[in-house]
Order: structure tokens, then sequence, then C-alpha cells
């Protein structure tokens, strides 16, 4: 079965390997970013079943349109992957307002405005499937981090919160815990001092994303735990 899908927050890691999977799966795959700068080109490489949608997740009304976009192309929304995630990599007496707020207002807020409009569709169609990608610091607040800490957190307890009122309305939510460093993409670089094997490959993450859009009623996962087979250090 075709399935609509929307992927916020796309970039040249965990993004694009999820619109790669997705649109392998036979998913017709809408990618949202803020600016157009890596998003077209994706979509070019993907085809006729992706659609580039610029679009700011913090603005509500952007994200409307943003919507209106991808149902004008594909129709309605059967999965949404809230990929996106902001924060100053400071503590507490570094960081400002505005950044505090920047964080909260793309990992929050952004999800929220995301997940209302595709939910919407789930709802008066068959159901569908939310994942949102969390991290460590969801889990275990990262020192230094605490805006990115502190957004991650209400995140899974937002994931948490639709997924118990959505459940039964045949609308699965998930949770993915990403425990550890993603492998940087072709033109990132990784750390001299690590192995590969210590990096979770973003390929196969979006092989166990695609699995929770799959799995059948009777067996939803809430919580994902991702993590590489080898420690760190």
């Amino acid at each position: 079965m075709s399935r609509t899908a929307v992927i916020a927050g796309v970039g040249p890691g965990l993004g694009a390997s999820l619109a790669r999977k997705f649109v392998t799966e036979g998913c017709q795959v809408a990618l949202f970013a803020r600016t157009d700068a890596y998003i077209d080109a994706l979509a070019a490489e993907l085809g006729e079943n992706a659609v580039a949608v610029p679009t700011d997740i913090t603005d509500r009304e952007a994200v409307a349109a943003g919507f209106e976009a991808v149902r004008d192309a594909f129709g309605p929304v059967d999965v949404l992957v809230v990929n996106a995630s902001g924060g100053a990599w400071k503590g507490l007496t570094d960081i400002s307002h505005a950044e505090f707020e920047s964080a909260l207002a793309v990992g929050v807020e952004g999800g929220l405005h995301c997940s209302q409009e595709a939910v919407s569709d789930m709802l008066a169609g068959d159901g569908g499937t939310v994942v949102f990608t969390g991290a460590t610091s969801a889990v275990r607040g990262r020192g230094g981090a605490i805006g990115f800490s502190a957004a991650k957190f209400a995140v899974r307890g937002m994931a948490e919160s639709m997924a118990r009122e959505l459940g039964p309305e045949g609308i699965h939510v998930a949770h993915v815990v990403v425990d550890g460093q993603i492998l940087p993409s072709e033109s990132g670089e990784t750390d001299p001092g690590r192995g590969e094997e210590t990096y979770l490959d973003p390929d196969d993450i979006a092989a166990s994303y695609w699995h929770l859009v799959e799995q059948d009623r009777s067996a939803w996962t809430l919580e994902l735990d991702l993590r590489p087979h080898v420690e760190e250090f």
C-alpha cells in the first residue's frame, strides 16, 4: 500500500536516509526543511515520489501551508517523522533566553504543529504513524546543553502522551532514542580517534523507523532505543 510521508527536518544525515528508505519502500515523501538549499537536490535525486517543501516548522501558518502543498501533490498524510531539533550547546549560565526559546520552538512547538496537521489526516482516514527522533539527552540530561536536553525531554513526553491518546484511534506514535553519534554524511568528518563501528549508521536507523511504520497494531513499539554495538570509547 502506497503511503504519503512527511519528514520534518531533512539534512544530509538521518533525514536523507529516511527519505531514501521511505521512497524505496514505495512511499511518496515530502521533505521539510527551513530552506531549500539541500532538499531540492535530494528531491531531484529521489524522483517523482519526492517533493521539497521549504518550511519553517516553528511557524504555525507555514506548517499549515506546507501540509496543504503535500496534500495537493500526494494526498492525505499517513506517516510523519519529526526529525528536527535545535539548541545551542551551552549550559545554564551561558545560554540566552532567545537560544533557549529557539530550542523549544524547533523541537517541541515544531513537533506539535506538524503533528496536529498530520494527525488530522490520519483521524479522517485509516490511522497512521508518527515517529519522533529523540536522543540520549531525552532520558539523561547532558551537561552544557540545557536547551537541547530540555527540548528532547519535552518531545519524549509529548510522544508518550500522544501515543496514549491516539493509539485507540489507530495512530501509532513512537519515540526513538538515538543513543550515540550518527555517522556523518560523505561531506562530514569523523573523529580520527574513533572507528566507524562506534557510530550509528543512518541507513540502519532508517530501516528501524520503517519497521515502526509496518508494525502490526497488536504489538506497537512506544519507545525504541538504538545504539552502536561498540562503546564510543
